[in-house]
Order: structure tokens, then sequence, then C-alpha cells
């Protein structure tokens, strides 16, 4: 019948194939299951096809490189900020452009404000400059001044809402004793 160095010569060509159509190529972004796949940051899913994000990181004891999806560029940099990868060259930052929904490499587009965009960072990656755009270092400090804006805001609002559930309780306990 057939040898064995046949046989091994044939599994291994199998494997290599297997290999090679891995789907992943170790560069670039990758295809989003839109309406199923979740933002790694707020957990919400990819429905936006003008304004997502992804970034290839190679986290440190791994071999191969790993890709996180994010709904708005601006979930995908605060992610970023704080993870051990973010100075790594390897590091790929991928956007998608606000006017065809193609990948974009995000440390090169201009980004315009005045989006409606998932998380409200209201920033649109594009290509090409544009008058009063930013670039990539502008628009994460921008990011940062919202999320800062955010969190302010919401920290007030919680205070307000402690303050209101304080009043109502001393209230009923008041109708109780009357």
């Amino acid at each position: 019948m057939w040898s064995r160095g046949f046989i091994l010569y044939i599994t291994l060509a199998g494997l290599f194939l297997l290999t090679g159509c891995s789907g992943d190529s170790g560069s670039g972004p990758v295809a989003v299951k839109w309406d199923r796949d979740a933002c790694e940051r707020c957990r919400m899913v990819l429905s936006d096809r003008y304004h997502a994000a992804q970034v290839r990181y190679f986290p440190p004891d791994k071999k191969r490189s790993q890709v996180a999806m994010f709904d708005d560029i601006g979930c995908a940099t605060l992610w970023l900020a704080d993870k051990p990868w973010e100075q790594d060259p390897r590091t790929e930052i991928w956007v998608t452009d606000h006017r065809t929904g193609e990948w974009i490499d995000a440390t090169q587009a201009t980004y315009v404000r005045g989006h409606l965009t998932p998380m409200e960072y209201g920033l649109g990656a594009q290509y090409d400059p544009a008058q009063g755009g930013l670039d990539f270092t502008q628009a994460k400090q921008y990011i940062l001044n919202v999320e800062q804006r955010y969190n302010t805001h919401s920290d007030h609002l919680l205070e307000r809402l402690k303050e209101q559930g304080e009043r109502r309780e001393a209230e009923r306990q008041s109708q109780i004793q009357q």
C-alpha cells in the first residue's frame, strides 16, 4: 500500500496548509462579527461600522498577537492606556473611517469632532487631513478630557442621588412616626 514516508509527507503538508489558513495574518485588523462581537472595555456589542476600533497587541506570556475590539476609539484609547504593551512598537491600533467604514491606521488618522459615536466621545476618524482635525496624540488627550468630564459629572450625580435617597428615607421615617 502506501509507504510511511508518503503518509508522513501528506500529514505534514496538511498541517502546513491548515496553519497557513488560520485566517489571522498576525498583522492588521481582523473581521468583525457585527452585532455579535463585544467591546473589550464596555462590553457593548459592536454595531456602528463607522466608529469601531481594534488593537492588536502582544501579551508578554503569549507567542502570537491578540486582537481586542472596541465600539469607539475612546474605549480603545482608555483600555490601552494602562496596558504594558501600549508603548510596544508591535502594537497596532485600527479604526474605521467614519465615511467609508474601511479600516485605517489609527495613529495616522485625522480625528474630526462632532460625531455621534457609541460611547459619546464624538470623534470620527478619516485617512485624509481635515481643517480643525486632531492627530492621534491630540485625539487621545481629547478623549481623556471627555472621560474626566464624564467622571466629574457622574460623581456629582451620584452624590445628588445619595442625598435624595437620604431625604426620602428621612421623610418616610417621619411619616411612620406620625
